[in-house]
């Protein structure tokens, strides 16, 4: 077999199991696992898969340029958003993360909202602008322009003072094995900041979050007590969600 039918094979294995094992994979293709772990080095380069322990997990779509994951799954992140609206509360300190679904979930608050928003995003701050009853706070620090979102030691010491009713956590991988994952060392270290400042975390999880593992790890899943999925989402995989003793609920 060539090695490109190889890597093929691969690719429909993790799209079908949603995880591949080296092991597992050198005894079906009938080579040695040094040749498996060069197929995975060569399809983590191309973007096709997240390499861990092992094996290999999909690799998330959410980890491109703001620009570029503003377009992806825009309507899957409008009804994920629309069921976090429903979470929050008259009188609530709300902490909202930097990313593309939370910058829809601002959009759909009720101008009469009084909540208190904390955010180390200057967007979502910008985005609450012409909501008048909404308190910004704007966590500071270095400006990572990937996300364009603060982080650093400042932003950790000001994160530090907060006591909040609901912080929603964006991440680019949710899965039950790989758990919490995002794109960047540092704001892995700040979502985790975040979520210990708040009594309740909550992640919106469009589709190319799901089931997929991104190179850091922000925690397990029992870092979060509720998550938020699109209708229609695998229910196998809810259950193993679900059994780590996280509320899943459907949009």
């Amino acid at each position: 077999m060539l090695t490109s039918q190889r890597k093929q094979l691969i690719r429909e294995k993790l799209a079908a199991e949603g995880q591949v094992h080296s092991k597992d994979l050198s005894a079906y293709f009938k080579v040695s696992e040094d040749t498996i772990r060069r197929d995975l080095r060569e399809l983590a380069a191309e973007g096709h898969l997240q390499r861990v322990h092992g094996g290999a997990l999909p690799a998330s779509s959410a980890t491109g340029t703001f620009s570029e994951r503003k377009s992806l799954k825009i309507d899957a992140k409008q009804r994920v958003a629309r069921k976090g609206v429903e979470l929050i509360s008259d009188g609530q300190v709300v902490i909202i993360d930097g990313g593309t679904t939370t910058s829809e979930l601002i959009k759909q608050l009720p101008t009469d909202l009084r909540i208190t928003v904390v955010t180390h995003s200057p967007g979502i701050a910008l985005g609450l602008i012409d909501h008048p009853a909404v308190e910004v706070i704007l966590i500071g620090g270095r400006l990572y322009k990937h996300s364009i979102v603060t982080v650093g030691a400042a932003a950790i010491e000001g994160i530090g003072s907060i006591h909040a009713d609901l912080f929603f956590m964006g991440v680019t991988g949710v899965h039950p094995d790989a758990g919490l994952t995002t794109g960047d060392y540092e704001e892995a270290c700040i979502k985790r900041a975040f979520s210990g400042r708040a009594a309740e975390t909550v992640v919106l999880a469009s589709p190319e979050k799901i089931n997929a593992a991104s190179p850091f790890a922000i925690g397990s899943l029992s870092l979060i007590n509720m998550l938020v999925v699109e209708d229609g989402t695998d229910e196998e995989w809810i259950r193993s969600v679900e059994a780590q003793g996280v509320s899943v609920v459907k949009a």
